[in-house]
């Protein structure tokens, strides 16, 4: 997974875009992953536990919950992985830059 984010962050550096992480395990594990995986997009920290209060305002039921969102910050895409993910990331942007036109 953290391949394919890092590939996307890349690709759209220049984009709006934004990856944000959110974690739920113990802050010492979360520090070592931030560092292994080379993660470079934000990350939040959600209390060290699966019902902090990041993933119980957002509904989060399971882990990794991926949850893709407009300029407007309306979910517009769920669990999206890979391609699928990208797909949706780009059908995003493209409606974006037509209602700037």
């Amino acid at each position: 997974m953290y391949p394919h984010e890092r590939s996307l962050v890349k690709r759209l550096a220049d984009e709006p875009f934004a990856l944000i992480g959110v974690n739920s395990d113990p802050k010492p594990k979360v520090v070592s992953a931030l560092e292994r995986e080379n993660i470079t997009w934000r990350s939040f920290w959600d209390g060290g536990n699966t019902s902090g209060p990041i993933a119980s305002k957002w509904n989060v039921r399971s882990w990794p919950t991926i949850y893709v969102l407009d300029h407007k910050g309306v979910i517009r895409y769920k669990n999206v992985r890979g391609e699928a993910m990208d797909q949706a990331v780009d059908r995003l942007l493209a409606e974006m830059a037509e209602k700037s036109e």
